[in-house]
């Protein structure tokens, strides 16, 4: 694959391919003054395309334990918006290129990545070894060599690092995962999870190209049918066999477009998923002994929704993922409290990713897995 470096990815940038909307209607918060004797921990944002900007930097105002302390773009113009709307002083602001010097700032406690997948490790790895705390975005990276480079510079560096799995903060995640751990419903027999919408935007943006993405719909959406197929049975699968699909082989030119896969799992639970850059698809259903439970939606922003063959309807206060998953991260650093999505699951499923492409280049072929309980987290 070819290396993507910082120049090339500024130069991307200002062909718009990483997303240059900038906050015109978001609420203005001073969040720098509300850090308490250093019980909030300051996070610095990499990478200000559209997750950063619409997600996670206002997520960053409604959280009680983590504030937006610093950022780094590529992007020059960036830096004063950002820092008007969100009073950023210039000494938390850096660059592609200065990016190291980060190791020298007090303000900034954890670094989260948000950047093109076959950029996470680098900068992972970077912000590791300036001795910050890490939160890597989904997928954790574009292979599981990647990922163990990753956890070995974090471990190296007695850093914490988490992936940006905010499904794993989500109610409703944890109601299910308490559905399948108590048997509410008698033993899952069988899940059916979907996670995919369909691409209409620029043919050139990173995501269509693997050189960026490390691949499509299955590193993008995937990840979601993949986490929800594992807590929607409480296990990691034990076999993967996959199929891919293409309808529109002229805007899908380099990355897969629709793939489904199905699991089998040690108790004798089967799973059904699929993924697509092509068709909507947001949905978990667990089928069980007696009866069943399903989210619909299951893993947008949400609100998210809920209903079980009991009639219950599933309604929990509507809170930004975003800032329960950054709140979760800070409160494992702060209080030791338990890691929600730590380093290790990143790896599982990327394990499991590279499983399903090669079940698809071997026509299909059952791939055995052996993860053990690696990455559960009830």
């Amino acid at each position: 694959m070819k290396k993507l470096t910082r120049r090339s990815f500024n130069s991307l940038a200002t062909k718009g391919i990483l997303g240059s909307a900038l906050m015109a209607n978001m609420p203005l918060a001073n969040a720098l003054t509300t850090k308490q004797n250093g019980k909030k921990l300051g996070i610095a944002l990499v990478g200000l395309g559209s997750y950063s900007t619409y997600q996670l930097a206002p997520s960053l105002q409604e959280t009680s334990h983590c504030y937006l302390a610093g950022i780094v773009t590529g992007t020059k113009e960036k830096e004063a918006v950002w820092s008007k709307k969100y009073n950023i002083p210039s000494k938390n602001i850096y660059n592609y290129e200065n990016f190291d010097s980060i190791v020298n700032n007090k303000d900034i406690d954890v670094v989260y990545v948000v950047l093109p997948n076959s950029m996470h490790a680098d900068f992972c790895i970077r912000a590791a070894k300036a001795g910050k705390h890490v939160i890597c975005e989904k997928p954790m990276a574009v292979s599981v060599l990647e990922c163990d480079a990753i956890i070995k510079a974090c471990n190296e560096n007695n850093v914490k690092l988490s992936v940006g799995y905010r499904m794993q903060s989500d109610p409703y995640t944890n109601e299910v995962k308490k559905y399948v751990r108590e048997k509410t419903f008698g033993d899952v027999l069988f899940v059916s999870s979907d996670a995919g919408y369909i691409s209409k935007g620029n043919p050139n943006q990173w995501r269509l190209d693997k050189s960026l993405s490390g691949g499509g719909a299955l590193m993008n959406m995937g990840v979601y049918s993949i986490q929800t197929s594992i807590y929607g049975t409480g296990q990691n699968p034990i076999a993967v066999s996959a199929q891919e699909f293409s309808t529109r082989p002229d805007y899908f030119k380099d990355t897969d477009e629709t793939i489904t896969a199905q699991f089998k799992f040690e108790n004798g639970a089967v799973a059904h998923m699929m993924t697509s850059h092509n068709a909507n698809g947001n949905q978990l259903k667990c089928h069980c002994s007696n009866g069943w439970f399903e989210l619909e939606p299951a893993h947008s922003y949400g609100p998210i929704s809920g209903t079980t063959s009991n009639g219950d309807i599933l309604k929990f206060p509507h809170k930004r993922q975003q800032a329960l998953q950054m709140d979760d991260f800070a409160k494992h650093i702060l209080m030791g409290t338990k890691n929600v999505a730590p380093g290790e699951m990143g790896k599982r499923d990327m394990i499991i990713v590279e499983a399903i492409y090669k079940s698809i280049a071997e026509g299909g072929k059952e791939q055995l897995l052996s993860l053990g309980n690696m990455g559960i987290v009830s």
